[in-house]
């Protein structure tokens, strides 16, 4: 048995390491074209990590911004050559239909902000690159699909992870199950937030550790184990800094139970530092320590198979990933569909801590 599963994870390992498996629709020719993508919203996540990840992709290029800090255009011009017409602004984004050079609109704003825009962007009958979380609420994740489907355009969710090979081999092994039926899974993602006045704060704004930090481990659970949860018990405390954390969650505990008998103890927090997914199974187990950081995802298993595969770039990898699904016209990886599920688990998560009891989800 044992050199049975050794040779089982040294096989599953070179497939997931292969840029073609285990989503073999992932292929372009070399004549195809570069797609044009366009940044919405251009904060830390896409000053510092979109856009230089966008130099190095082989399959789309950064073409367009939109932006309501004008004092920010010259700048990006400066350093990626836009063009004067590729340039808008959230009043005249509706504009980019007119525009051949524009392929993806990418939505890279607080998550309140994600609907209203995410639709406008499948308006113009571009794609759609949605960052995670996908949306504050089922309904308005349904209106993103909603207006992708009437406009004929692919939507895709930016959960960079499930692109991420070492990820790729503990989503594999939900169906493989080489150590056996899953008992238990631990899943822990947060930071310690030292910002005083900023939209992660902001209710309104779709603020909170359970809506940023706290999608990770929901959706590791959940492509951990290949199940949906069909119950969930939660808490939220805000004890470290209550005069900061006024309208959301600074720390979120929640419980997800599965069809299988599996049970996932889960938290996440603005407060502390914590990056964790271990999952128990009957033979033993396997965990990732970090599991979602920008890099340096590396894990073990109990009978000592290191799960350290490296790529250069987690959101070069995404984005050509997802430019490839549309060059091919195959699904994405991570779809509007399987955003809205974590949706509908955030917010029974919401539900169960402010009512103390546990939430059925069938």
């Amino acid at each position: 048995m044992s050199l049975n599963r050794r040779t089982f994870i040294k096989t599953t390992t070179l497939l997931v390491g292969s840029s073609l498996l285990p989503y073999p629709h992932l292929y372009a020719s070399s004549n195809q074209k570069k797609l044009g993508v366009c940044l919405v919203g251009l904060g830390y996540y896409s000053t510092d990590l979109l856009a230089p990840a966008l130099q190095l992709t082989k399959h789309c290029e950064l073409k367009a911004i939109v932006t309501g800090s004008p004092w920010k255009i010259p700048i990006w011009q400066k350093q990626y050559g836009i063009k004067d017409k590729n340039v808008y602004n959230y009043q005249n984004m509706h504009r980019i239909a007119n525009n051949p050079e524009i392929d993806v609109i990418y939505i890279v704003l607080p998550t309140g902000m994600h609907s209203e825009y995410a639709v406008k962007a499948a308006n113009t009958g571009k794609h759609v690159w949605c960052e995670k979380p996908m949306a504050r609420t089922v309904k308005e994740c349904q209106a993103i699909i909603n207006a992708c489907d009437k406009n004929k355009v692919k939507l895709s969710i930016g959960y960079r992870m499930q692109h991420e090979p070492n990820t790729q081999q503990i989503i594999n092994w939900a169906d493989s199950q080489p150590y056996g039926n899953i008992k238990a899974i631990k899943a822990e993602a947060g930071y310690y937030d030292s910002r005083s006045d900023h939209w992660k704060q902001k209710k309104a704004m779709g603020g909170g550790a359970m809506y940023d930090m706290g999608v990770y481990p929901l959706n590791a659970c959940r492509y951990a184990t290949g199940e949906e949860p069909t119950a969930v018990l939660a808490a939220n405390h805000t004890t470290k800094r209550p005069k900061i954390y006024t309208e959301v969650d600074e720390t979120t505990f929640f419980t997800l139970e599965f069809p299988s008998g599996t049970v996932a103890t889960c938290k996440t927090s603005f407060g502390e530092n914590m990056n964790i997914l271990q999952v128990d199974a009957e033979k033993g187990w396997y965990k990732l320590q970090p599991f979602q950081s920008y890099g340096g995802i590396k894990g073990i298993t109990s009978d000592g198979i290191r799960l350290n595969l490296t790529i250069p770039n987690q959101q070069t990898k995404q984005m050509d990933n997802d430019a490839l699904s549309i060059l091919n016209d195959t699904r994405v990886l991570v779809s509007g569909e399987e955003g809205m599920k974590d949706i509908k688990i955030v917010e029974a998560i919401y539900k169960a801590a402010k009512n103390n009891s546990a939430i059925s989800l069938i």
